[in-house]
């Protein structure tokens, strides 16, 4: 019962970890907008998460059959971080993964035929809409970066999709780091096209690198670690607290400061999340 105990702690810790990072990663990524903008930002984190997954995991050994469901899904993976980018430089980042968020919370609450499930949606909605009124305000939300938070959602949706289907061979990271290949190869580009000898600036290509590894190749390996230690049910409440520490990173790193409203409808997001996921083996 200790050694279980202990690897559950481990596996909390690795998961927090990841939160921290990813979220971490995201406040840099939006110090670097002034620079080489949403598109230059996803480009420098789609190709160094690329970069390090492909040296780490060698998925050229284990090569698709189908290679469908794996475009689809690195499709989803670069359309979200790209949208997700655009969204968080309009709105502050705890909103925008609030936001983001209701793309596995779809997820999760289709999959299942309990009525009482429509409860967390009623929840996440109200959420929502308790955004939107700010959105008409001098200092509200700006209308544009919540739907690109949204569509940044549907993307995650996706992605969790997509890559259920595209996971059946090789480990899990060979999927990840094959699916932030395909996501790579479509979306660098945009980035150098828009943004072209700006990604070349050595003062921000560590940068670059910084945000790669913590937003992408370091939060997933240790989410693949906490996957292996507790039940995916934990593992999904676990999650729902990621608005909450993504905003809680927007305040220390980026001194974006929330009213009392947004904070509330991020919480209710948290809240649906955590009621889903809490009802999903029952």
């Amino acid at each position: 019962m200790h050694v279980l105990n202990k690897s559950f702690l481990y596996a909390i810790a690795c998961l927090l970890l990841a939160m921290v990072t990813i979220q971490s990663g995201a406040s840099i990524a939006k110090q670097l907008f002034p620079h080489v903008g949403p598109e230059g930002t996803t480009a420098y984190r789609l190709g160094f998460s690329a970069l390090i997954l492909c040296l780490v995991f060698r998925p050229w050994r284990h090569l698709p059959k189908n290679w469908r469901p794996v475009i689809l899904y690195g499709l989803s993976l670069g359309i979200m971080n790209l949208t997700f980018y655009y969204a968080i430089e309009r709105i502050p980042l705890g909103i925008g993964v609030a936001l983001e968020f209701t793309g596995p919370l779809a997820v999760a609450l289709f999959s299942s035929r309990r009525k009482r499930d429509y409860l967390w949606v009623a929840l996440a909605l109200a959420g929502i809409l308790l955004l939107l009124p700010q959105m008409g305000e001098v200092d509200g939300l700006d209308p544009i970066g919540v739907l690109l938070a949204l569509t940044a959602g549907a993307c995650w949706a996706g992605y969790i999709l997509f890559g259920k289907k595209s996971g059946g061979h090789g480990s899990g990271g060979i999927t990840v780091a094959i699916g932030m290949s395909v996501a790579a190869v479509a979306v660098v580009p945009v980035g150098v096209v828009s943004q072209g000898a700006a990604l070349l600036d050595w003062s921000l290509i560590p940068l670059g690198i910084a945000i790669g590894l913590l937003s992408s190749a370091l939060p997933y390996s240790l989410e693949m670690v906490a996957l292996k230690k507790m039940p995916a049910q934990g593992f999904s409440i676990m999650m729902s607290m990621e608005p909450a520490i993504a905003a809680l990173a927007g305040l220390m790193i980026l001194g974006e400061l929330l009213s009392a409203w947004q904070w509330l409808a991020i919480f209710m997001v948290i809240a649906a999340s955590l009621g889903s996921s809490m009802s999903a083996k029952e």
